[in-house]
This record gives C-alpha cells, structure tokens and sequence, in this order.
C-alpha cells in the first residue's frame, strides 16, 4: 500500500445517486416467503424484488388505506 495517493485526476462517482442504503426492517414472515417464492419463479433475488415493489409504490404514490380507531373513540362515558 502506497503511504500517499494522487487524487487530482479523480472524476466524481456518476452513479453515487443510484446507489443502496442498507437497513433493517422487520417483514413478517408470511411476505418474505412470498418474496422468496416469487423470486424462485423470476430468478431475480428476493431482496431486490422487494425493492423494485416499494420503488414502483413509490414513483407511483400509492398510499396504503389505514383506519385507526383511537382509544378515546372506543370508551364509554
């Protein structure tokens, strides 16, 4: 390994905007298996799978109906 490199030639990453972010999230698992069969029928990964669905969610700003019933909503005076 060098002691110093030259960077003044560099050029910017042209894909730094395309680039992943990993994270962690909880799925049940009745979708991962989902995920995992489709993935079985398309050959494409799972993981990617489930990022190409909430990508074209969100290009297309699909929202999810949710109805929350507040705890005060459901009490008797």
């Amino acid at each position: 390994m060098r002691k110093e490199y030259d960077f003044t030639s560099a050029k910017p990453n042209p894909y730094v905007k395309r680039l992943k972010k990993a994270v962690t999230i909880r799925l049940e698992s009745d979708v991962i298996a989902y995920f995992k069969a489709l993935s079985l029928e398309t050959h494409i990964p799972y993981q990617n799978l489930i990022n190409l669905y909430l990508l074209d969610c969100a290009r297309e700003h699909r929202k999810i109906s949710l109805k929350w019933n507040s705890p005060a909503a459901n009490s008797t005076p």
